[in-house]
């Protein structure tokens, strides 16, 4: 029999045979997964979202209604002559560092806690005939004031801080006391030399320091970065200044906590390394340290620099509603413009690598929103997407700003890849979320990504994945 057989030499070195990777796979077998693979999955996870619950804001307090109620209501029954939008609407949403409580504030002044597992659970139970819907709220305060950013000390998780842009105060609250009075006012203090002080007393934004409960930065409307110490008194020990007086809007931390971030209303983030100065006397006298300006980024010019996006739109300087960190990756600086444009920062390249544009119609409109009206975007904690509330209609967007040039939102990215179908490699589409009511600022759950979206007309709105019964 052997001598039927043809002898066949043998490769030398022959290439073993590899199959492709399993692309559905949920966990591979060395134990880890890709962040590409995580990019590409997450489209999925965009198409999941929709509005699941609308929430007003119908609380009474005492005997009488709270003002946002008032203000709801008023506006509900002149429909022809609404009350200005600078009294309704939410102005500012956040949730602790665990997912636990979510703090809320409005343009009336009131501070508004909830338990985020009850007003979740509540999203799928029957829909309250009641107007007075007191069970869906933890705490509510009505202050004096309008309110317009709310923030949670990262280190003791039962206060939070609140200023206004009609105040020079920032009031700090703790949700354990029953009291409705703040248990610290701290002031900017004596009146700045700046002219017109009166038009620009106000404070925009808050910034607690991860790693110290005591100290905090807040943004000023006169252009000046202000820093806290509890310990020492309750007028500032830090002032961060430029050589513009534009207003600030926007206020964020590296995560080190050693340099800041603001956005001015001219369309400029003003950078300070807070490691500058005598740092031994750092937080004993301000008098004694100076902080100079590090660095500043004008965001029309470096858009400007982007030749497919100049050739396509008409750069305008505009201002900045507001700058977040992406919380994985820090690197990334996410913008958000007063005509709707939203984009991604690059620090370690300083350039701007991620656009985001209205429709074209929306072009040659003016855009130049209301300080009242500032739209707070956030990212969600895991995949470098961005949602922002739409500036033209009823509606959110969830933008895929993952730092590589497969993005669509990236200023390299290819736009022939969107009409090849390939299921070797996916394409991330941005996604445009249809609500039922105006977004002014969302927050997103550090855990399991609800969004809460805050509205104009002061309610907030679950966007989640719907669950259906089985």
């Amino acid at each position: 029999m052997e001598r039927y057989l043809v002898p066949v030499d043998a490769p030398r070195n022959p290439k073993p045979y590899r199959r492709p990777r399993w692309w559905r796979s949920v966990l591979e077998l060395d134990g880890r997964i890709s962040s590409r693979y995580r990019h590409e999955a997450s489209q999925l996870i965009l198409d999941s979202y929709s509005e699941i619950r609308a929430f007003g804001h119908h609380y009474s307090i005492g005997f009488g209604m709270c003002p946002t109620h008032m203000t709801c209501l008023a506006n509900a029954v002149n429909q022809n002559e609404p009350i200005s939008s600078s009294r309704q609407g939410i102005s500012g949403l956040e949730f602790d560092s665990k997912g636990i409580y979510l703090a809320s504030v409005t343009k009336s002044g009131c501070l508004t806690v909830h338990d985020f597992e009850s007003l979740y659970c509540t999203t799928y139970g029957p829909s309250s005939s009641l107007l007075e819907d007191e069970t869906k709220q933890l705490l509510h305060h009505s202050t004096s004031q309008p309110l317009g950013v709310v923030r949670w000390n990262p280190t003791n998780q039962d206060e939070v801080a609140c200023a206004s842009r009609q105040s020079n105060k920032v009031l700090v609250f703790d949700i354990g006391y029953l009291s409705s009075e703040p248990i610290v006012v701290l002031e900017k203090g004596k009146k700045s030399s700046q002219q017109n002080y009166e038009r620009h007393i106000g404070l925009s934004d808050i910034m607690f320091p991860s790693a110290d409960k005591s100290r905090f930065l807040s943004s000023g409307l006169d252009g000046v970065v202000y820093g806290w110490d509890r310990r020492i008194g309750r007028l500032p020990y830090l002032e961060l200044t430029n050589n513009s007086q534009t207003q600030l809007t926007s206020l964020q931390l590296d995560i080190e906590d050693r340099v800041v971030f603001a956005a001015g209303q001219n369309g400029i983030i003003y950078v300070w390394d807070l490691r500058g100065g005598r740092t031994s006397l750092a937080f004993q006298s301000h008098n004694e340290v100076y902080y100079p300006l590090l660095t500043s980024f004008r965001l029309s010019s470096m858009l400007e620099g982007i030749a497919p996006l100049k050739a396509q739109s008409n750069i305008i300087s505009r201002g900045i509603h507001s700058i977040n960190f992406d919380p994985s990756c820090a690197y990334q600086l996410a913008f958000h413009l007063y005509d709707g444009w939203s984009g991604v920062l690059n620090l370690s390249s300083s350039t701007i690598t991620h656009v985001h544009c209205p429709p074209p119609w929306l072009d040659n409109q003016e855009m130049s929103a209301a300080p009242s009206d500032l739209r707070k975007p956030s990212w969600l904690p895991t995949l470098s997407i961005f949602a922002v509330g739409s500036s033209s209609s009823n509606g959110l967007y969830l933008l895929d700003f993952f730092p590589d040039s497969s993005s669509a939102c990236h200023v390299n990215f290819d736009e022939e890849l969107l009409d090849i179908a390939d299921e070797n490699k996916r394409i991330v589409r941005n996604k445009y979320l249809p609500l039922s009511q105006s977004v002014l600022v969302c927050t997103v759950h550090p855990l399991n990504g609800t969004i809460i979206a805050g509205t104009k007309d002061s309610s907030l709105l679950v966007v989640s994945q719907k669950h259906e019964r089985v």
